[in-house]
């Protein structure tokens, strides 16, 4: 991490390997949302209107979570450190792989939040250990939701006109049906 010029506000309880991985989730959730914009923008090209559309709304959401990230490192007294997002992939071979790159995704951001949790109970940092309980619960629906899209392409099936209805179910699940309503952060 870059070393950070002395803070105005000199004093606070959060701990600095707490805000680091904190900077980290910053940094992940930003991946996050370039990520679903890369792939989002992928499928507008390839004629998936509503994938596209999903995965947009999606990409906004991430970025959302990284904000409310920032505002509560700051807000306690650390330093949020804006992620430089390099590396991205804007080609996928098939509509199915793009989905289950994003439950491997979601799977991999669950377990980095299982992380932080789990690192601010064990140094006590309860106002942390409480404030990532949303992201907790979010990142079941998350998975949730990427789980469902892919359980769609295993029912529906890729042949014949089966990808169009697959685009069709899938923009269904973005306007929150089937329970996968997308929702912004408390205060955001």
């Amino acid at each position: 991490m870059n070393k950070i010029k002395a803070k105005i506000t000199k004093k606070t309880s959060l701990i600095s390997e707490v805000e680091e991985r904190l900077n980290a989730q910053v940094k992940m959730e930003g991946v996050s949302s370039q990520f679903y914009l890369a792939a989002a923008s992928w499928c507008e090209r390839e004629g998936y209107e509503n994938a596209a559309n999903f995965l947009y709304t999606h990409s906004e959401e991430e970025r959302m979570h990284m904000l409310k990230l920032i505002k509560y490192i700051n807000a306690s007294g650390g330093y949020a450190l804006a992620p430089e997002i390099s590396g991205l992939k804007y080609e996928f071979d098939t509509l199915r792989k793009v989905f289950d790159e994003v439950l491997e995704h979601e799977i991999k951001v669950t377990n980095s939040i299982n992380d932080i949790v789990d690192f601010s109970f064990k140094v006590k940092d309860y106002a942390t250990f409480q404030f990532l309980q949303w992201y907790v619960a979010e990142q079941r629906e998350e998975e949730e939701l990427a789980r469902r899209v892919i359980e769609i392409f295993d029912i529906i099936g890729e042949e014949g006109q089966g990808l169009w209805f697959i685009d069709q179910e899938i923009g269904k699940l973005g306007h929150g049906e089937e329970g996968g309503a997308i929702e912004a952060p408390e205060g955001e």
